[in-house]
């Protein structure tokens, strides 16, 4: 998975959450979706929680707002472009 798509991805999540006039501060995140991003999660300033149920998935929100207005809060998942990471490592391997 690219570190790029991953922290454009949170980025777009974060100014998604500013524009609708939240202060997004904390991440509760799954097991796998922490181990894949750690070295990344840190530049972003977000109290971070990890939740087992969560696994690849994580949940960016204001903390003010948590469990009061769903929109307070932005669900990202990083199956998607693992999976697609292991897709391209094939067809590289198949061109070799």
């Amino acid at each position: 998975m690219a570190g790029e798509d991953l922290k454009s991805l949170i980025d777009r999540i974060i100014d998604e959450l500013v524009a609708e006039g939240f202060e997004p501060n904390v991440m509760l995140a799954g097991p796998s979706f922490i181990e894949h991003t750690a070295g990344l999660l840190r530049g972003y300033g977000l109290k971070v929680y990890k939740i087992e149920e969560l696994g690849y998935d994580a949940i960016i929100t204001d903390s003010k707002y948590l469990g009061q207005i769903k929109k307070a809060s932005k669900r990202i998942s990083i199956e998607p472009l693992l999976v697609e990471g292991h897709m391209w490592e094939e067809l590289k391997n198949l061109e070799a």
